[in-house]
């Protein structure tokens, strides 16, 4: 019971939080879900403020204290009744901690992976979208913006590093994984957005460090729950899948000389994914959606040359059935059609922005 009462006894607080597009649902007992790093607790912590400190119990499940000594549901249950807890937080939950929830009026659950459990509304937490990450930023200049989220990614604990992002990030990298977690990651930084099988990614590591097959492959199967990691299907080259980190920035960090064109690439796929656009790949020519729209990381290229490359390629955009081709580029703006085909180039930060219009329709 003394542990229980030290958990209560804590009034976080979320200081300097920049409001999410994600509102959770005020009554319901819920499943808040997400990547580490994507400001899960932030979002908590700010958004129950508003209730009595005494009426709410915020339990860390990876507080140091927890480490050898340890509390069992028939306590908590008893504290709950005992001193009025109306809102129990869990955060940091593994599946199986407890054999049941716990009886209180409204529950919310934080973890890695979603749990499914039918008695939990489950509610997804992505890292920040490019819109997101402009409320953290101070500058006026679009342009300073994009050169900023280029460096700090869309973790919002670097979002708000306005100077240097490299001690923030390295503060991440050690904090969130462990020694072995951290070794694979820099295998996968190594072949990011190449196609690849677990089996591949294993004959890789153990190049490297020791390491055994059954480890890998079940680090691999988590990594891909939490979403660290996201293969994409390719309907033009067969055999493998794309595999891309779940954040551009911390990919490049965890890498030398990785091509901007890479890191532009990965984050159009990343903007897809968090605005639940579905689409694969089509090898080096771009990704589809499955409404037909053909998307084309072009950061640099003029109108003059994709014109020329359109050509060259039209037969392969009939074959896939294209409808219509939409270029993202750095800040480029131009459109032509051949034939029938519509084709239209825009600045990232007008296309990603353009998700969230749709959505407010």
């Amino acid at each position: 019971m003394e542990l229980i009462e030290y958990f209560h006894a804590q009034h976080y607080t979320s200081e300097k939080y920049t409001p999410r597009k994600l509102q959770l649902p005020d009554h319901e007992d819920i499943n808040l879900f997400g990547v580490r790093g994507a400001g899960k607790t932030s979002l908590v912590l700010a958004q129950i403020e508003e209730i009595d400190e005494e009426e709410r119990l915020y339990i860390d499940l990876q507080d140091p204290n927890l480490i050898f000594n340890t509390f069992d549901a028939v306590s908590l249950q008893r504290y709950i009744d005992d001193n009025g807890i109306t809102l129990l937080i869990l955060d940091g939950y593994e599946q199986g901690y407890f054999e049941h929830f716990l009886n209180v009026d409204r529950l919310i659950v934080i973890s890695r992976t979603p749990l499914n459990d039918p008695a939990l509304t489950p509610v997804e937490l992505f890292p920040l979208d490019y819109e997101e990450f402009l409320a953290f930023e101070s500058s006026v200049s679009a342009t300073n913006a994009f050169n900023h989220f280029l460096k700090s990614g869309t973790l919002p604990a670097l979002a708000k590093s306005y100077r240097s992002t490299l001690l923030p990030m390295k503060s991440f990298w050690q904090s969130h994984f462990n020694a072995n977690e951290q070794k694979l990651l820099l295998i996968l930084a190594q072949h990011h957005t190449k196609h690849l099988t677990t089996h591949q990614i294993y004959t890789f590591a153990k190049e490297r460090f020791k390491v055994s097959k059954d480890w890998l492959y079940k680090t691999i199967k988590a990594f891909m729950e939490e979403k660290i990691i996201l293969f994409i299907d390719d309907r033009y080259q067969k055999g493998g899948k794309k595999m891309i980190l779940f954040d551009f920035a911390f990919a490049k960090y965890l890498t030398t000389g990785q091509p901007f064109i890479t890191q532009f690439d990965t984050m159009i796929a990343l903007a897809l994914l968090k605005h639940g656009i579905t689409f694969d790949t089509l090898g080096i020519h771009g990704y589809i959606t499955h409404e037909g729209e053909l998307i084309i990381p072009a950061p640099f290229e003029s109108e003059e040359s994709l014109w020329a490359k359109s050509q060259t390629k039209f037969s392969l955009y009939k074959q896939y059935k294209v409808k219509k081709i939409t270029i993202v580029t750095v800040a480029n703006s131009y459109e032509y059609d051949i034939e029938k085909l519509h084709f239209e180039a825009l600045p990232f930060y007008e296309w990603t922005v353009l998700f969230d219009e749709e959505e407010d329709e």
